[in-house]
């Protein structure tokens, strides 16, 4: 199954501690070995956001590119990464995750793990192949970008300038429900200021603010204090696939269930009246079930 990475913090953070244990899922400590690609908004001292992309088709365990991210620590208020198991479509940058799209003037960041059904390929890609795919259209071959240009054409259909951030909200539930009921179907979303997390099957969050203890890695024998290394007013939201650390609480986001967060707290949240959980290891072996790991 591919793996997932967020981060949503209040102040602009180096993500190395938590980026050294997932990389190792890129070929080490697990087999998803097809690539990888992560994003950074980043914010500069006059408030403007920009975007700071890196993409690599080699394992990020053993990738150069990975290298520079630990040793070039890039501070970011948002990041999202993504490590790729292919099951639909070569293996080469242009279907690396994650994908970058322009929205209202904003960079919106998407990525995906699961697995579309065949179903919707094949109707997502007629309408490409017709020209009746309105204004987005995929650079790769993936499932998961023709979700993502699913997804972004249906905004500009509905909408014909931004809606209210509630209205977003509630669009982007029901969509993200809509390509749920139409294969595999978790991802994370950010345009910078906020980062949308959809649970179809597996993913988790863990909130550091004070008093910050100690971390551990489960990918690797790395430990950090983060009471060394933040102040009191610091407050960072770690999104992933599987927890990274042992020695940490992490929250299971509900089967269905669709949060934003914004500087490091959730600020919507959509879910079941009736909360379901999936274990990790009936998520892996849902995954396995739908082709999207072996």
């Amino acid at each position: 199954m591919c793996q997932l990475l967020g981060m949503n913090c209040n102040t602009p953070t180096d993500i190395g501690f938590s980026f050294t244990g997932f990389r190792r899922r890129g070929g080490d400590t697990d087999h998803h070995a097809d690539g990888f690609g992560i994003a950074f908004f980043e914010r500069n001292e006059h408030g403007k956001t920009g975007l700071r992309l890196f993409h690599d088709d080699k394992p990020s365990h053993l990738s150069p590119v990975a290298d520079l991210i630990n040793s070039y620590p890039i501070k970011a208020i948002n990041v999202i990464a993504h490590i790729r198991k292919a099951t639909y479509g070569t293996n080469s940058l242009a279907n690396t995750h994650p994908f970058v799209r322009e929205v209202w003037g904003e960079q919106w960041v998407f990525a995906h793990n699961g697995q579309m059904t065949d179903s919707f390929i094949r109707q997502s890609q007629r309408l490409h192949a017709n020209g009746n795919a309105e204004h987005y259209t995929p650079v790769g071959d993936t499932d998961s970008e023709l979700a993502f240009c699913y997804l972004l054409n249906r905004l500009k259909s509905t909408f014909k300038s931004r809606p209210s951030d509630e209205a977003l909200f509630a669009f982007l539930t029901a969509q993200c429900r809509y390509l749920s009921a139409n294969g595999l179907f978790n991802c994370l979303i950010s345009n910078g200021k906020w980062q949308l997390a959809y649970a179809g099957s597996l993913l988790f969050y863990l909130t550091r603010k004070a008093p910050f203890g100690e971390a551990v890695l489960s990918d690797g024998e790395m430990s950090v204090n983060f009471s060394d290394v933040t102040t009191q007013r610091d407050k960072v939201t770690i999104l992933v696939t599987i927890p990274l650390t042992d020695n940490e609480k992490w929250q299971q986001i509900a089967v269905d269930e669709c949060l934003i967060f914004v500087d490091g707290d959730v600020v919507f949240r959509d879910a079941s009246s009736k909360k379901t959980y999936m274990s990790i290891e009936d998520g892996i072996a849902l995954a396995r079930s739908v082709g999207a790991s072996v």
